[in-house]
């Protein structure tokens, strides 16, 4: 599944993570793929399973 990169970097900033919303916004593709991109999205705190159930 695919993921906007702008759900993301919200998601980052309403937990009041604006720095690694700044990080993601610079470094995640448009689209995020959740098993593609998982490293990266570790990378940032997100879990990409947690970030489905809240999509």
């Amino acid at each position: 599944m695919e993921i906007d990169k702008q759900q993301i970097i919200q998601m980052l900033r309403d937990q009041g993570d604006h720095d690694k919303a700044q990080q993601a916004e610079q470094q995640l593709p448009d689209k995020v793929g959740h098993e593609q991109h998982k490293d990266m999205l570790e990378q940032f705190g997100v879990n990409p399973q947690e970030l489905l159930s809240k999509l």
